[in-house]
């Protein structure tokens, strides 16, 4: 299930340090007019997922933590993945962009984790239905769920009739025949594209995220939003002929050091990490700090609590920068001085790991937009070409249009206009692919343009 958690990429800039009250949203429109038609929406290309840079023995870890436990803790007795080719159909009113964007992760799926599998047409029977619908209809079964999967089932009457049987209870399966995915069709195409990704790979394979994996969809920190080299790897592992459905997470864990040998060997010449259990209390904090439905001070208080746990265990890895971040975020609508420090730290311990670069660009982003608030604009504009490329690795579109955004915004500070618009008008391309509605793109440009207003005016510092 994709949670609907406090979103990562909507931030107040407007609170950075620095920046002043503001006048209303459309006379901050300055950068581009309401009437000026915006460029064509962009797409990514090749896909380059980076192979994991793990030991297998961590693989292996991974593997059975993901693969013997659902999220809310229960665990799974047995392995369950479908035995044979895989068939998968969309129904409902999908929107234009769900087409490309779901041939291009089956061939992915085929390609690079070896997985027979295809798409159908909508009146076909098939193994996966992906069924759209409106998120107002979907989240009145499931409001905290941006889309989810469910095992038995068809289509959405089903699970209306069905949602509290047994049908719907992942611990009685054995095998994987029939499943489906409810995601929002009147969402950007980018949440509607890391929906498909992340309930296509749970409806494949793994049913659980862990905190803990920097490289990873299969984590409910949102930072990456299409499969990985990790995750594909993780797939190849579930469908390779030495495991089948059925199996013990004993008799797994007896199969995976000769699996992971053969499909990643040089996972063999890495040397493991330990890590230590993340504690079901840190977990509950990040919940309440990012959940929809929680006040401003009891978010801000468990990201506090998360931190001191996150302290207290010794932490120096994902979970540790993760929290520093959540309360980063948190803090920006009224403490910058929390926020800055917390966004330093973090991004000082993503730094130091190549599997959390991407997460380490979520923060440069953050760090540009405060420098940006505050005249300095060549740090700003540093920041952002920095993280462009890990940024783009990741095809996270809302991220890459943010970044390009403030760069924009910088360089019209700076009085270089002509590369200004050139940047601003790429940025819009990857906008309209990132935040959807032409309103929704408009007022993100205009969120980085108030961060500028005040520079254009008096100089940069």
């Amino acid at each position: 299930m994709r949670f609907l958690l406090l979103p990562l990429l909507a931030f107040t800039l407007a609170a950075c340090a620095g920046a002043p009250p503001m006048p209303d949203t459309p006379t901050r429109r300055v950068s581009l007019p309401a009437a000026e038609a915006l460029p064509p929406m962009k797409t990514f290309a090749t896909p380059r997922a980076a192979p994991p840079a793990r030991a297998n023995a961590d693989i292996a870890r991974d593997f059975l933590d993901l693969s013997f436990q659902l999220e809310s803790g229960r665990h799974l007795p047995v392995l369950t993945r479908f035995e044979g080719p895989v068939s998968v159909r969309v129904t409902g009113n999908a929107p234009a962009s769900i087409g490309p964007d779901l041939a291009r992760l089956l061939r992915r799926m085929r390609q690079e984790a070896g997985i027979s599998i295809t798409q159908v047409p909508p009146t076909s029977d098939a193994s996966i239905t992906i069924e759209v619908l409106p998120r107002r209809e979907l989240q009145r079964y499931v409001p905290q769920a941006a889309c989810f999967v469910v095992p038995r089932l068809s289509s959405w009457a089903e699970f209306k009739r069905d949602r509290r049987s047994a049908a719907v209870d992942w611990t009685t399966l054995t095998t994987r025949t029939r499943m489906a995915i409810f995601l929002p069709g009147d969402v950007s195409p980018q949440e509607a594209r890391d929906c498909l990704h992340e309930e296509l790979a749970q409806a494949l394979g793994p049913l659980n995220d862990l905190y803990r994996l920097g490289d990873s969809v299969f984590n409910d920190d949102n930072f990456h939003t299409v499969l990985t080299g990790f995750d594909m790897l993780i797939l190849r592992a579930y469908y390779h002929p030495a495991l089948r459905s059925g199996m013990s997470r004993q008799e797994v864990a007896a199969r995976l050091p000769a699996i992971l040998a053969q499909l990643n060997p040089r996972g063999e010449r890495i040397p493991s990490r330990p890590v230590t259990p993340t504690p079901r209390a840190w977990i509950d904090s990040i919940e309440e700090a990012l959940g929809p439905r929680t006040s401003e001070s009891r978010r801000q208080a468990a990201a506090q609590r998360a931190v001191r746990i996150a302290r207290s265990q010794g932490w120096s890895d994902n979970r540790m920068a993760f929290s520093l971040f959540a309360l980063g975020r948190l803090a920006l609508a009224g403490q910058s001085d929390i926020a800055l420090a917390s966004f330093l730290q973090a991004g000082t311990l993503y730094d130091a790991r190549p599997e959390t670069r991407l997460q380490a660009a979520h923060v440069a982003m953050q760090l540009a937009a405060f420098a940006l608030s505050s005249g300095q604009t060549g740090a700003a504009i540093s920041m952002v070409d920095d993280n462009l490329a890990v940024v783009a690795e990741a095809e996270n579109a809302a991220l890459l249009a943010t970044l390009l955004m403030i760069k924009a915004e910088a360089l019209e500070v700076e009085g270089r206009l002509t590369e200004s618009r050139a940047v601003r008008r790429d940025s819009l391309g990857w906008a309209r692919y990132g935040f959807g509605a032409d309103d929704a793109v408009r007022a993100r440009l205009s969120e980085i343009a108030a961060l500028g207003a005040r520079l254009k005016i008096v100089g940069p510092a």
